[in-house]
């Protein structure tokens, strides 16, 4: 958090008044956050947007502040109207229920994406993804360690999937795992991501959960089954 503010002053003072408002959204806002395996996700709001080399100066500003923590920004962004920019609607969703403000001039309120707009959003890219990075780890013979962090986030994956597919909201890997307990999918091995949530909580190395691979074919084939029936 402290880096976040300390990051924000000096991207208002890149931006100048350009800049509306700065605001956390992700596990950092509602809850969940793992110093090992999360990113620092951060939205903008500015008037007109952001050029590429704008945006690639304030990636280079959070570097600058922090080895450590600057790698681990992610930054969404929109002009005023949210016509332009990066802001998936799941994102745009968290915006709107669960961002912090960090610096904020004016408010934007970006019309709400419907179940109808989210569901379409994500069985294109990012069910596509996730089922291409299953793939790949389920014929893998080893874990590398610089593998460690988005092996994890396979697993856990599906959780958040299922969980805003049925839905509409975004929430943590604890709130998605709490839910699909309540309300389970068909062929979802739930304790799977269990096991691998408990991982990220303990922020412990992920090797003991490798040979759980195996059972990643079947983790897309429920999440695709929940495409097909809606």
């Amino acid at each position: 958090m402290d880096f976040a503010r300390r990051l924000v002053q000096d991207w208002q003072d890149a931006l100048g008044t350009e800049l509306l408002g700065a605001y956390l959204i992700g596990s950092l806002a509602h809850a969940g956050f793992s110093w090992r395996y999360s990113d620092i996700d951060m939205a903008l709001v500015t008037a007109a947007g952001l050029s590429d080399q704008e945006l690639g100066r304030l990636r280079s500003l959070a570097v600058e502040l922090s080895a450590d923590w600057g790698p681990k920004v992610s930054v969404f962004w929109a002009d005023r109207q949210f016509s332009l920019g990066r802001f998936p609607p799941l994102d745009r969703v968290d915006y709107l229920d669960h961002a912090v403000a960090l610096v904020e001039r004016e408010r934007a309120r970006p019309a709400r994406p419907t179940l109808e707009e989210i569901r379409h959003y994500l069985s294109g890219a990012p069910l596509a993804d996730w089922a291409g990075r299953a793939r790949r780890f389920t014929a893998a013979e080893t874990l590398e360690p610089k593998d460690h962090k988005a092996y994890l986030r396979t697993l856990l994956y599906p959780g958040r999937f299922c969980y805003s597919w049925m839905t509409g909201r975004i929430g943590s890997n604890d709130d998605a795992v709490a839910f699909l307990s309540e309300k389970p999918v068909a062929g979802l091995d739930l304790g799977l991501v269990g096991r691998a949530l408990q991982c990220r909580q303990t922020a412990s190395n992920p090797d003991a959960l490798f040979p759980a691979r195996t059972a990643l074919p079947s983790q897309v084939a429920a999440c695709a089954a929940l495409v097909t029936a809606a």
